[in-house]
């Protein structure tokens, strides 16, 4: 067998490679630049391997996406409160930009994927229990508009963050302080996890 040929059919771990482009190209340049030829090319593969792994864009995207609600999940239920969930949100974000462009893009992937929903699942029950874990002062009489109230702050910064907008507003503080310090605006100090 030729060195090209084993180039292209003996790569290892194809999927990872593929998947870890991918997230390259989506952090550089958005998900509207990605190509499987442009990806087989990368990973010097056949420009057919990763329509084998992944069928098609959507079908990529969706691996993408029920990767990062996966890790997203991770990171929100080691969070001790609902504050610090808040700050993992953001520092999730900021970490795996790609993942979160395309999680919160439904039009993207396919939103009925098995793996999508349970990772989807898990991060929103994360979220939740957050919320539940509140004294009743400091979250109000509807726990829906108190999930609500924290995931629009935690969605809504992290969002600004990544593009570019509060450059101004955070004067090169750690953008984690900074959301900590926003959450004492939004709940009541008896709901205040952690104080």
């Amino acid at each position: 067998m030729s060195s090209e040929r084993e180039r292209t059919y003996h790569h290892g771990d194809l999927r990872r490679v593929i998947l870890d482009a991918a997230l390259d190209v989506i952090a550089t340049n958005g998900p509207g630049a990605l190509s499987l030829r442009d990806l087989a090319r990368r990973a010097g593969v056949s420009h057919a391997a990763p329509a084998h792994h992944f069928k098609d864009r959507a079908g990529l995207l969706t691996a993408v996406a029920a990767e990062g609600y996966a890790l997203f999940a991770d990171a929100l239920t080691a969070a001790p409160d609902l504050r610090e969930r808040g700050v993992a949100y953001v520092r999730f974000a900021a970490t795996h930009p790609a993942h979160f462009q395309v999680m919160f893009q439904p039009d993207l992937h396919r939103t009925d994927d098995p793996d999508l929903l349970a990772a989807r699942a898990r991060a929103t029950e994360a979220l939740r229990a957050g919320v539940a874990d509140l004294p009743p002062a400091g979250r109000g009489e509807d726990d829906r508009l108190a999930g609500l109230a924290a995931w629009s702050l935690a969605h809504g910064f992290a969002t600004l963050l990544l593009s570019g907008n509060l450059t101004d507003a955070v004067e090169g503080r750690d953008p984690e302080a900074v959301f900590r310090s926003l959450t004492g605006l939004i709940f009541t100090p008896e709901g205040r996890a952690g104080d």
